[in-house]
C-alpha cells in the first residue's frame, strides 16, 4: 500500500454514496435542489483522486502491479455505479445502455486475464482512456443538468432526452473502444486462444 493506492481505494469506497444519495435523498432529509451540488462534490472528489493517484504513482515512482489493476477497477466502479443509479429516479436511463458498459469491462477484463495467464500483458489503449473520460464528462453533465431541472428552467422530458443522447453517444464510443482493443491486440489474443 502507498499513497497512490489510497486515492484509488478512496474512489471505490465513495462510489456507493451516489446511489444512496440519489435514491434516498428524501429519507436523508436532503432538499432536491441541493442534491445535484452534493453529487457533483462527491464526483469531483472521485475524479480528482483519479488524477492524483496517477500523478503520484509516476512522480514518486510508486507504480505497482496492484495499482495497475486497481486504477481501472476504481474507474469502472465509480462510473458504473452512477450509470446504474441513473436507470432509476428522474433520469431513467435504459438498462441496456448500462449493460453494454458492464459487458465491455467484463470482456476486456477476461481478455487481459487470459493473456496474462499465457505470459503476456495487454497494454491499455488510448481509446479506453477516452472512454473513461467520456463517461466522467457525461456523468457530470447529467448531474449538472439536474440543477436547471430542479429550478424549473428545463422540463423533465428535455432533461431525460439530453441525458439519453449523451449516454447513447458514450455507448457508441464504448463499442468502438472494444473493437479498437481487439484489433490492436489481435496477435496476442490469437496466441492466447490458439497457442
Amino acid at each position: 500500500m502507498n499513497i497512490a493506492h489510497f486515492f484509488t481505494l478512496l474512489r471505490i469506497f465513495i462510489s456507493p454514496v451516489f446511489p444512496l444519495l440519489y435514491l434516498q435523498y428524501e429519507w436523508l432529509g436532503i432538499p432536491f435542489a441541493y442534491l445535484p451540488y452534493i453529487l457533483l462534490f462527491f464526483l469531483l472528489i472521485c475524479e480528482c483522486s483519479d488524477l492524483f493517484d496517477g500523478y503520484l504513482a509516476r512522480r514518486w515512482n510508486l507504480v505497482t502491479d496492484l495499482g495497475k489493476i486497481l486504477d481501472p477497477v476504481a474507474d469502472c466502479v465509480t462510473h458504473i455505479s452512477l450509470f446504474v443509479t441513473f436507470t432509476q429516479g428522474i433520469v431513467q436511463l435504459p438498462l441496456f445502455f448500462v449493460l453494454i458498459f458492464i459487458y465491455r469491462e467484463l470482456f476486456i477484463g477476461a481478455l487481459r486475464t487470459l493473456c496474462a495467464l499465457k505470459g503476456f500483458a495487454l497494454a491499455a489503449r488510448l481509446s479506453g482512456k477516452i472512454k473513461a473520460v467520456m463517461q466522467a464528462v457525461v456523468c457530470s453533465s447529467i448531474i449538472a443538468l439536474m440543477i436547471p431541472y430542479s429550478e424549473g428552467v428545463i422540463s423533465l422530458e428535455l432533461f431525460q432526452r439530453i441525458s439519453f443522447i449523451l449516454v447513447a453517444l458514450t455507448v457508441f464510443y464504448t463499442l468502438i473502444s472494444v473493437a479498437d482493443y481487439i484489433v490492436a491486440n489481435r496477435k496476442y489474443i490469437r496466441q492466447a486462444i490458439y497457442p
